[in-house]
């Protein structure tokens, strides 16, 4: 996977629906522990809550899901707020909402667009970003093929995250993974071969 959806930033949003309190807590996780962690941080700073129900999406391919109702009638709580995670696409995404009770029973379906709302205004609230994935270079070059080198990789999106200047140029560059032949192919067509390109590793942020 090149891409994927993710929150843009801690955020919290919180919203009065027929006198009970609903709170968005929403963050960016890439570990199912990080996740936990962050359930449970909401947890005890909101302990005097009436429920805190939560879903979370882990991995590139949202391949870690949870969810839990907390106390809500099964399916009006956190499967709602899971599907606005998926709706919107979202990977490494942990949603809190919690409920302080005002005193008027919604009904199953007033629960699920509660629990909806309350998980899209935090979602908003948080933003999100594209990441993509780049693969990290370490290329060395000579002065004269320094100019030529550089107006390519704006072409291709790359990204020069650092320079050394000794007796030759040692660049530290990000590159999209699908442009790597063609970094190498130029490389040695610029440099006469002298060129030197090696492979770091992988990560994923936003361009």
């Amino acid at each position: 996977m090149s891409k994927y959806n993710t929150i843009k930033k801690y955020a919290r949003e919180e919203t009065i629906i027929k006198k009970s309190k609903f709170i968005a807590s929403v963050t960016r996780a890439s570990t199912e522990e990080d996740a936990w962690k962050f359930v449970n941080k909401i947890k005890e700073e909101f302990s005097d809550a009436t429920h805190n129900v939560f879903a979370f999406r882990i991995g590139r391919k949202g391949e870690i899901t949870k969810q839990s109702d907390d106390g809500e009638p099964g399916g009006t709580a956190g499967k709602p707020v899971l599907e606005v995670i998926k709706n919107e696409d979202l990977k490494d995404t942990v949603v809190v909402v919690t409920r302080y009770f005002g005193g008027i029973y919604l009904g199953a379906g007033g629960l699920v667009r509660a629990y909806s709302s309350a998980a899209h205004l935090g979602i908003k609230t948080a933003g999100i970003v594209k990441k993509q994935l780049f693969k990290k270079l370490s290329i060395k070059i000579d002065y004269s093929s320094w100019g030529k080198l550089q107006n390519e990789l704006k072409n291709i999106f790359g990204i020069v995250e650092d320079a050394i200047y000794e007796d030759m140029i040692t660049l530290t560059v990000l590159i999209p993974p699908d442009q790597l032949d063609y970094l190498k192919d130029l490389v040695n067509n610029l440099t006469g071969g002298t060129g030197n390109i090696d492979e770091l590793d992988e990560l994923y942020m936003v361009p």
